[in-house]
């Protein structure tokens, strides 16, 4: 399995997973179509399939141009069918997608929106999280509360720590940085900020991160935390000892960062 980051819009990524045995890709997240388009003939592949993460416009924006150019098969959520343009396969958790020769897992890791899933990719070790994991951070609570948000997360970090995460935004320096705010005396965040701020001078994505690297850097995973914890209570003096409520803390934090 190949896999192709496709900057589309501002700062979002779709994602070109391609079967190099039977040259056919999917498209995770389509917000634009000419882009992925432009990366399949780039590597000589045919899209057949979508794979919806959920239904904000900048992840299907370009689900019905698609499917109008090509015939595709489109994965969504089945209980967001009304939300995800074009969708003819509905799934849910613990469902298979397959494509080629790749199999994916389905994954419902909801909170963000109360549809939203991942394709996780066992045997590959790769996982696509849409707006719910990001590199260091995770996603506004549009459709969901802070239990619910770290459930999926917890969902998220069970897998191995050598898979790869494919998030749906650049959003890896800020997270970052307000990661650093949180837990100043964390090399393993001061030297990837160190890291992604070269890597985005030099004009290059900072996807994928690891399992392994989130558990070490992502601040919506490191709860547990004593200096986070201290941060997060000297900010808001109301989360006290609660997980959920110094969870729920450091994504209002974020929010205002």
């Amino acid at each position: 399995m190949r896999v192709v980051a496709v900057p589309v819009l501002q700062d979002n990524y779709s994602y070109l997973i391609v079967d190099e045995d039977e040259r056919v890709a999917a498209v995770v997240d389509c917000a634009e179509v000419e882009p992925v388009l432009q990366a399949a003939r780039a590597e000589g592949v045919t899209v057949t399939t979508v794979l919806s993460t959920h239904h904000h416009y900048d992840h299907v924006g370009g689900n019905e141009e698609l499917a109008g150019k090509i015939p595709v098969r489109v994965y969504g959520n089945a209980d967001d069918s009304a939300r995800i343009p074009k969708l003819t396969d509905g799934v849910r958790e613990g469902d298979a997608v397959r494509f080629g020769r790749l199999q994916a897992e389905v994954l419902f890791i909801p909170a963000h929106t109360s549809g939203h899933i991942a394709y996780h990719f066992p045997r590959e070790k790769a996982v696509f999280t849409g707006d719910t994991m990001f590199a260091a951070g995770c996603g506004r609570l549009f459709e969901g509360d802070p239990a619910q948000m770290m459930k999926s997360l917890a969902k998220i970090d069970a897998l191995p720590e050598d898979t790869r995460v494919y998030c749906g935004h650049e959003y890896t320096v800020k997270n970052l940085e307000f990661a650093h705010m949180l837990e100043p005396s964390n090399a393993a965040i001061a030297d990837k900020l160190a890291w992604a701020k070269a890597r985005r001078a030099q004009g290059q994505t900072t996807v994928p991160s690891t399992i392994g690297s989130e558990r070490a850097t992502n601040p919506f995973l490191r709860t547990g935390s004593p200096e986070l914890r201290d941060s997060v209570r000297r900010r808001i003096p109301s989360v006290g000892e609660d997980d959920v409520l110094i969870f729920g803390g450091t994504r209002k934090l974020k929010d205002d960062f």
